[in-house]
């Protein structure tokens, strides 16, 4: 399959959104063009962006919205569940580890670690707060398929070397830094004031 750029897979994430808030509202056909009224893009956008994953619908028919979510998941990589860990049990950590949307989605919080050994111990709506000096250790036994870094950035780098080397092959890192981590590990920033930045460059050139 040729690359596809993250921002085509972004808007297939949102076609699923869209689509599933259909079948809730007991819509089962759907056009490009309320997927597209609903995303902010071209009707074009949306047919280009499902083209490249094969044949969807009917022209002047529309798509079968229980058929295209199917589709949508299985292309997302969400027909399986994901075990995650939380590095990081600052306010960010706490919110994620809390946040039940991750579930609906198969992904699942299976432990959460903090070197303040104030917060090892704590409970969070199930997963307890570990001392991250077991990190090693614990996914030696239970390997997992995702890590959420929300540490500091002076100790970001040196936790995602010890991710990389327990076997970890992707990380969300919320952490204000860029991660240098090997090729073969898929790094996903999410940088709260660069966002902010491009909200207040929308609002200067409105």
């Amino acid at each position: 399959m040729r690359k596809i750029a993250e921002s085509t897979v972004r808007r297939l994430s949102l076609y699923l959104r869209f689509l599933e808030e259909f079948q809730a509202q007991g819509i089962d056909t759907v056009s490009s063009e309320a997927l597209a009224a609903r995303g902010g893009t071209t009707s074009a956008q949306v047919r280009k962006d499902l083209s490249f994953f094969g044949s969807f619908g009917k022209r002047g028919l529309g798509y079968s919205a229980p058929e295209l979510v199917t589709r949508l998941r299985d292309i997302l990589g969400l027909k399986q569940s994901y075990q995650v860990i939380i590095v990081g049990a600052g306010k960010i950590g706490s919110a994620l580890a809390q946040y039940r949307g991750f579930a609906q989605r198969g992904f699942h919080i299976a432990a959460v670690y903090d070197a303040d050994p104030a917060k090892v111990g704590l409970k969070w709506n199930g997963p307890v707060v570990r001392d991250v000096k077991q990190l090693e250790r614990d996914l030696a036994r239970e390997p997992m398929d995702i890590a959420i870094l929300s540490t500091p950035a002076p100790a970001a780098q040196a936790l995602a070397e010890r991710l990389v080397r327990s076997g970890i092959k992707a990380i969300l890192n919320f952490a204000p830094v860029q991660l240098l981590v090997p090729a073969h590990v898929a790094v996903k920033n999410v940088n709260m004031a660069l966002e902010l930045e491009a909200l207040s460059y929308a609002l200067r050139n409105r």
